[in-house]
């Protein structure tokens, strides 16, 4: 069964008509069955597709390797994968398919600071394709069969294999004969990289690296006013290892280029402190996620390369990378709520919020602000606020809180009626048995969304809920993949719409706030956004006010649309309703060119 093609935000008629064939994250569709998969096995350094033949399951394959630390006594939708008892290679495993279909508009050019420079001037008319599925919510959770000669979403079409170069910094197709990537403007031989921001652990030692914050002070030494750092070299392992005709948009690349900037701007290593790693325990795990989910993601460390989804990759390293990501999520909970560190900023990756209790996607394997809100529990905090600004909705955190009145979760992502990867998220969606009015979902009905829209939904509907909420904690899922120029969003909020989101959420539970790093892919939005918003944690007040803002005629309609649903739950709304509504129906009144239509 082929998938419908999507669309990526493109700023030139050559890269519109590229993104237009290739088939990438936001696609609403199918998850695919994992009880029978395609395979491969390394044959002198070659991967050779094989058809699959059932002949063993994939919990069988892994109780003949022994998975140290791990119960090999089941796995959920055992995948049965076709073995060769003679030989000694590893197995590469295709597993389910998941894709999405995107609807979008959104534009910019992040080479030059404002994201108007005049190499981008005269394309900057594009609009993104709207291509439509006739996929529901529910069928993101059937289970059918994936043709074998379409194994994966993420693969484009043949001829897309005549593109000379990607982008280094948004991974977009370019042809050989132009030295600016189409998409975002960036150079064909842009360097990112220019510093070794953390010492390898060979070079400075487990032991001591662990004991040691950024200034070489005893941990236990450090100042309780600190902005806390969570890093390991290790979780840069993780990739894609399977060479497809284009880069996974989900790369280490990321943490590497918000660490650059971080020390170009003088913040890390320097003003921050950098807490130990540690992998997050079995049991901590167990409080959010299902323990086949657990062993599931365990047993991908016995492989050179699997998938979760056709979009979820894992190889041998990932899950040990996974479990570092959750427990420094976790240590920095604890260390902000034991007044250790004034904040903190996790910089991790697998990124985590489509995690669910039972299943990984969304290139997310275990949920870290799940983890870090029950860490932050479990230290003293009675009541934790989750803000997520990534453009996709976090599907698993909400699962995994739905019926809690402990956790408030509130989400601002593209939603579109649920055309919009993952499909959840509607307003309607409010949480379930006790935890009814603890999800607040503000799901935008198109893309290229920017700051004011931002800025005033915070205003109006996640400030007066959450201050009534009174968090002890509060947590964001920082995705900057709503970040202007990002290929997958789509949307134009700015590093000072970052900045000043932040700045309102310092107001919570005492300054006891916690960034943890979830999606975003164009290198220059993500490494920007991401130190505007280390600068607020360092106390620097956001460059620009944004105080008086007028949002777009369509997130006015979704903000109005949000408060009248959460005033059941959340009368404090009552009057931000009312005002909204009066706004609204003089918006309304107002044709094309701003004036008031004429009755009758």
């Amino acid at each position: 069964m082929r998938m419908a093609s999507d669309t990526l935000c493109a700023s030139s008629p050559k890269a519109k008509e590229l993104c237009g064939e290739n088939r990438l994250h936001n696609r609403t569709n199918r998850v695919e069955c994992q009880s029978s998969l395609s395979c491969f096995n390394e044959s002198h350094g070659n991967l050779v597709p094989e058809r699959t033949k059932g002949s063993s399951s994939l919990n069988q394959n892994f109780r003949e390797r022994k998975v140290p630390g791990t119960k090999n006594d089941g796995t959920r939708n055992d995948p049965h994968i076709h073995t060769d008892a003679e030989s000694e290679n590893r197995e590469h495993v295709c597993a389910s398919s998941l894709g999405t279909t995107v609807a979008g508009d959104g534009d910019a050019c992040l080479h030059c600071e404002d994201g108007r420079c005049s190499a981008c001037l005269a394309t900057r008319s594009q609009h993104c394709t709207r291509l439509r599925s006739g996929s529901t919510l529910q069928d993101l959770y059937k289970e059918e069969f994936y043709d074998d000669d379409d194994d994966s979403d993420w693969e484009p079409v043949h001829h897309f294999v005549m593109k000379k170069w990607f982008c280094t910094n948004c991974t977009m197709p370019n042809f050989d004969d132009v030295s600016h990537c189409d998409v975002c403007g960036e150079h064909k031989e842009s360097e990112f990289f220019k510093h070794d921001v953390f010492k390898t652990h060979n070079e400075l030692g487990t032991e001591k690296f662990s004991s040691l914050d950024s200034g070489g002070r005893d941990r236990e030494s450090a100042s309780d006013t600190s902005t806390a750092i969570g890093f390991d070299e290790r979780m840069l392992l993780h990739y894609e290892v399977s060479m497809k005709s284009h880069p996974h948009p989900e790369r280490p690349d990321r943490l590497r280029a918000i660490a650059t900037c971080l020390a170009d701007a003088g913040i890390f290593p320097g003003k921050c402190s950098l807490i130990p790693a540690r992998e997050i325990t079995e049991g901590e795990l167990e409080m959010v996620h299902s323990v086949d989910h657990i062993e599931t993601v365990q047993k991908s460390s016995c492989m050179v390369a699997s998938y979760f989804t056709s979009d979820t990759y894992a190889n041998e390293h990932s899950a040990r990378a996974a479990r570092l990501a959750a427990g420094l999520c976790a240590d920095l909970a604890v260390s902000i709520m034991s007044g250790r560190s004034k904040n903190g900023f996790a910089l991790v990756r697998p990124p985590g919020h489509h995690a669910g209790i039972k299943q990984a996607m969304g290139f997310c394997l275990h949920n870290n602000a799940a983890v870090a809100a029950l860490a932050a529990q479990r230290a003293g905090a009675k009541k934790v606020l989750i803000v997520d600004w990534d453009v996709h909705h976090g599907n698993g955190t909400q699962e995994i809180f739905e019926g809690s009145k402990s956790v408030l979760y509130i989400s601002l992502h593209r939603h579109e009626g649920g055309r919009f990867y993952p499909g959840t998220g509607a307003a309607d969606e409010v949480g379930t048995l006790d935890g009814r009015g603890f999800s607040v979902n503000i799901p935008w009905s198109r893309g290229g969304v920017g700051d004011h829209d931002y800025i005033f939904a915070f205003q109006h509907i996640v400030l007066p809920i959450a201050f009534k909420f009174a968090p002890d904690m509060t947590i964001i899922s920082a995705g900057f993949d709503a970040a202007r120029g990002d290929p997958l969003g789509c949307c134009d909020v700015t590093p000072a719409g970052f900045a000043q989101m932040t700045n309102m959420l310092t107001s919570l539970s005492q300054g006891k706030l916690l960034v943890v790093l979830e999606g975003g892919y164009n290198l220059r939005s993500i490494s920007s956004s991401a130190t505007a918003v280390v600068k607020v944690l360092l106390g620097e007040k956001p460059s620009s006010e944004m105080s008086n803002v007028t949002p777009t005629k369509e997130g006015l309609q979704t903000i109005l649309l949000v408060s009248r649903i959460q005033l059941e739950f959340w009368p404090i709304l009552q009057e931000t309703y009312a005002a909204l509504r009066a706004q609204w129906d003089s918006v309304s009144s107002l044709d094309s060119n701003g004036r008031r239509k004429e009755r009758g």
